[in-house]
């Protein structure tokens, strides 16, 4: 393995208070009090994704190969291959990361110490460890049923199968998981979002679009019907437009999980990857908002498709983040991570796309809103605009960095010596 070990250069701590302190004068002049919104920011916990340590392998049969339309590219040497190097690397993530975050967590993750364990058998026990680690590090958990890279799930459905003992083993997996949901939330102090994500579709034109869809309101109204604490746990149903494999058909879609989780008071996931290239999540927010009591939303970065990429800092990132934080929803909207890159280092991934996250964030919390609204309802949309656009340009870089060095995290590009330095020691040492 090649490993990169060029020190980089960044600012020095007291380069970072000294712009910081222009900037929250230059701010204080717009009304802007940084002070605040670095309290803000560090209130936001993001849930991390497990799935991007090992390219959605999972502990079940990490060789068995991924289905239900997913697909990781890249072969970067160093993947986790074991819960514990796992862990070990989200550590290192999370030491990266200001602030104080979540994990999300597949039900293919869970530890059974080399004992084939059904997934409608899965129980809390297989996930003690996931527990204990989250407990000591401070960390909340967030759960997924798998309902995917299984036998059962090969034609392309599950909860919408027209094989009723199909269709009964895949209930029972999702209620199994919501019970794990359930104990997460229990025993962590912090309730678990558990999000039901299915693959079925067709990928040519179905002849009846109906009669799935029918298959899957009874199985979710099955896996519902079994009662869990919603202190505890927060139910989630998250769609999606289009998969390989299913490219012309799918059974979840938006507007059904839409109206099922209004008839039912549960959560919607949206997922910026989900949806048409041409569609704003950001405007979708405020609209489900009306009508559910919370959301979860999924920030990845989709390329033409659903290909998951790293977060970055785009426009679309932006505004996602930017109407939650001025919408008022921080404390509605469950704000996680869900891409994977196994093209390049996996943590450095990790580290980039929440640190992204985090500054669009903080972008939105030094934003003039008041200023804007201000000028909206007058309706001088000139001087709203010119506000807009003059406000891109504010040193919002400077209270970042003065964020990390609150948070004792690397400022700029440090945090990449330590993922270099971790890769040889650690990394290195597993192989391709």
């Amino acid at each position: 393995m090649s490993v990169i070990s060029i020190p980089t250069q960044g600012p020095s701590v007291e380069q970072v208070l000294a712009a910081y302190e222009l900037a929250r004068e230059r701010y204080a002049d717009l009304g802007v009090d940084t002070e605040q919104a670095l309290s803000a920011l560090a209130g936001i916990s993001l849930s991390l994704h497990c799935w991007q340590g090992d390219d959605v392998a999972g502990f079940e049969a990490p060789d068995a190969g991924l289905g239900g339309g997913i697909a990781v590219t890249g072969n970067y040497p160093g993947k986790a291959r074991s819960a514990e190097e796992l862990r070990a690397d989200l550590d290192m993530a999370y030491s990266l990361i200001p602030g104080n975050h979540r994990l999300n967590l597949h039900a293919i993750y869970a530890e059974t110490d080399g004992r084939r364990v059904e997934r409608d058998e899965v129980q809390p026990e297989h996930f003690s460890a996931w527990v204990e680690w989250a407990r000591a590090n401070g960390h909340g958990l967030d759960f997924n049923p798998t309902l995917f890279s299984h036998a059962l799930a090969e034609t392309g459905f599950t909860l919408s199968h027209r094989d009723s003992g199909i269709r009964q083993y895949w209930i029972g997996h999702c209620i199994a998981c919501r019970s794990i949901g359930e104990h997460f939330g229990r025993e962590l102090g912090t309730p678990s979002v558990t999000n039901i994500w299915i693959p079925d579709g067709s990928k040519d034109t179905p002849v009846d679009r109906a009669a799935p869809r029918r298959r899957l309101m009874d199985a979710l109204d099955e896996i519902f019907a079994v009662p869990v604490d919603p202190q505890h746990n927060l139910d989630a149903v998250e769609s999606k437009l289009f998969g390989l494999g299913s490219e012309s058909y799918v059974v979840g879609s938006h507007e059904f999980y839409m109206g099922y989780a209004i008839r039912n008071g549960i959560l919607v996931t949206l997922d910026s990857g989900h949806f048409h290239p041409t569609e704003s999540i950001a405007d979708k927010l405020s609209s489900v908002l009306m009508y559910v009591p919370n959301l979860a939303l999924h920030i990845s970065r989709g390329v033409r498709w659903d290909s998951d990429h790293v977060v970055t800092l785009t426009d679309e990132t932006q505004a996602m983040v930017r109407e939650v934080v001025t919408g008022g929803y921080l404390d509605r909207v469950h704000i996680g991570l869900d891409f994977f890159d196994g093209s390049i280092n996996r943590i450095a991934a990790w580290v980039v796309g929440a640190r992204n996250v985090l500054r669009a964030a903080l972008v939105a919390l030094l934003e003039p809103t008041d200023q804007l609204r201000r000028l909206e309802h007058e309706g001088d949309y000139s001087s709203r605009l010119a506000l807009f656009e003059e406000a891109k340009g504010l040193p919002w870089q400077a209270v970042w960095d003065y964020f990390c060095l609150q948070h004792e995290v690397p400022v700029g590009m440090r945090f990449m010596d330590d993922i270099w330095r971790y890769e040889a020691q650690a990394l290195a040492q597993r192989g391709s």
